[in-house]
């Protein structure tokens, strides 16, 4: 097996709350800068700029991870990763039908959406922060019914985590991973959610900068870095192995 390290949670331009220079072509410059193998574009309720990832990332040697991260109705955020951009789309087809609202820029931020040469194309008026009307479980059943891996985001912070909204995972809710935030040191978060232990843990940056790529990583120890090797990965499948590193990289 050979180690590919992976950033598995990073905003766009797309998402309000991310700097505007966060466009797909300087966020894959600055994944290859710090060394990573795999990232995941992760933007809040939409995917309007990963295909462009997409492309840049194959062009650049990184693996890119169609994805997004969804809110569900309860305001638990829920990672969604996709080995394909047809079903990231149809992914997002569900999620706009079950948003409501107009994004106010001056209040959330502009919603960019933008080509391989940082132009805009367009700005999105939905309102992306917003939480949808499908609740936890009917998210990861959707998410894993497209063949896609549901991860809970953040599980350690106190907001917008399934364990802050919720403070437990139901029953029959099955997520492929849990992901701890950077801030928190791994061997106390291993520590805190050892209840969930059956359950893969990784960790991420949630970069909403530039600087923030790579501050969190996840090794996964594969084939080849693809979408089906990590998912065998979060089975435990093989050889295939998991390691989580503290601090920034770069």
């Amino acid at each position: 097996m050979k180690k590919f390290v992976a950033d598995l949670h990073i905003h766009t331009c797309l998402s309000p709350c991310a700097e505007l220079d966060m466009t797909p072509r300087r966020i894959i410059n600055a994944a290859v800068d710090r060394g990573l193998d795999i990232i995941a574009i992760t933007d809040h309720n939409s995917a309007e700029n990963t295909g462009i990832a997409v492309k840049i990332g194959r062009e650049r040697g990184i693996t890119v991870l169609p994805s997004m991260e969804v809110t569900s109705y309860e305001e638990a955020h829920i990672l969604a990763l996709f080995g394909s951009m047809e079903n990231i789309i149809k992914l997002q087809e569900i999620i706009y039908g079950s948003l409501s609202g107009v994004n106010d820029a001056k209040a959330f931020g502009y919603q960019l959406k933008v080509n391989e040469d940082d132009e805009i194309l367009e700005f999105n008026d939905r309102l992306l922060i917003g939480a949808t009307n499908l609740f936890v479980k009917d998210t990861v059943n959707i998410i894993r019914s497209l063949g896609g891996l549901a991860v809970a985001s953040h599980i350690d912070r106190g907001s917008f985590s399934v364990l802050s909204q919720l403070g437990f995972i139901p029953d029959g809710v099955r997520f492929d991973a849990l992901e701890i935030s950077y801030n928190t040191e791994i061997r106390q978060a291993e520590s805190i959610f050892s209840g969930y232990r059956h359950i893969p843990l990784i960790t991420s940056s949630d970069a909403h900068h530039l600087d923030d790529i790579g501050r969190r990583t996840t090794s996964f120890f594969l084939e080849e870095a693809s979408f089906d090797e990590i998912a065998r990965a979060f089975n435990g499948e093989g050889q295939r192995r998991i390691e989580l590193s503290n601090g920034v990289m770069g």
